[in-house]
């Protein structure tokens, strides 16, 4: 838990960061390759392979090629077919399908997380809602499968974990094949879609760069995907929308955007409400088969 809360600040700071400085105006594709090469630098000179086992090995690549490499080129996409707000809006799906890929991992259907995932859902729903357009299928659709791909990852990487190195011991050791693996989805995706009209054309634009590439990315993804080694289905997915209050509360203080305070204290109360459902779930449903 602690590593996901750190990570979630510090990508809190990160949204802001590219929407203040970012978009619109640096070619998205070759912001998501600069920021997987930058990451890259930190894990893949220390790869040891011979430490692990080629499943491990192809199931990290694979879970870095959804979880940043699909997700990122489905997220940029989206944003051709939706406004901001109804990307914001749409994103609150991704703990839903955190829990539906864990079930689906562990043959098994466990209606806890999937309840507190709802009531998680339903709390960003309340602070991101700002009303939808009629014109939004295609982009909703574009958009589900970056979350599908973001919760697939965290998850299968969390699995891959816990079945060949329960123990959580040098796994930095072998995280720089999930960069490998988004470079391989995200080069070719800048090489069809990039624009080299809108490259990186200040100081401003590639110290922001360094930042995502080094500290979100790099840094983010590890232990972010780290801290899902170590909690439920449940609390990783409330933890993917603990981010849209963060994310408000940081912008709000550092750049004075404007932001409904009231909706925000509802939804982050509805949050925390949801991790108290999910911590309680399975005491709850001990003490029902107790009395029947």
């Amino acid at each position: 838990m602690p590593y996901l809360i750190a990570v979630t600040l510090l990508w809190a700071v990160s949204f802001s960061l590219i929407g203040e400085y970012l978009a619109g105006q640096v070619d998205s594709y070759f912001s998501v390759l600069t920021r997987i090469v930058l990451a890259g630098l930190i894990f893949v000179p220390f790869l040891r392979p011979a430490r692990f086992a080629a499943g491990f090995m192809a199931g990290v690549t694979l879970v870095g090629a959804l979880q940043f490499g699909l997700t990122y080129i489905c997220l940029y996409l989206s944003f051709e077919y939706l406004s901001v707000p109804e990307v914001l809006l749409f994103t609150i799906f991704t703990p839903l399908y955190v829990a539906l890929v864990d079930n689906a991992l562990k043959r098994r259907f466990s209606l806890g997380p999937i309840i507190s995932t709802l009531v998680a859902v339903l709390g960003a729903a309340i602070i991101r809602y700002d009303g939808v357009s009629e014109a939004f299928i295609t982009g909703f659709l574009i958009l589900q499968l970056a979350n599908l791909a973001f919760a697939a990852g965290q998850v299968g990487y969390a699995h891959l974990v816990r079945h060949y190195h329960p123990d959580g011991n040098n796994l930095w050791q072998g995280f720089g094949f999930f960069f490998i693996g988004a470079f391989v989805l995200v080069m070719p995706a800048f090489l069809l879609l990039g624009n080299l009209d809108r490259l990186p054309q200040t100081v401003t634009h590639w110290s922001v760069l360094a930042w995502l590439g080094l500290a979100a990315s790099g840094l983010g993804f590890f232990f972010w995907n780290k801290g899902a080694t170590q909690v439920d289905a449940g609390t990783l997915g409330i933890m993917n929308n603990a981010l849209v209050p963060a994310g408000l509360i940081v912008n709000l203080v550092i750049w004075n955007r404007d932001a409904d305070i009231h909706r925000l204290l509802i939804g982050g109360a509805i949050i925390l409400l949801s991790l108290w459902v999910n911590a309680s779930w399975d005491r709850w449903t001990s003490r029902l088969s107790q009395t029947v």
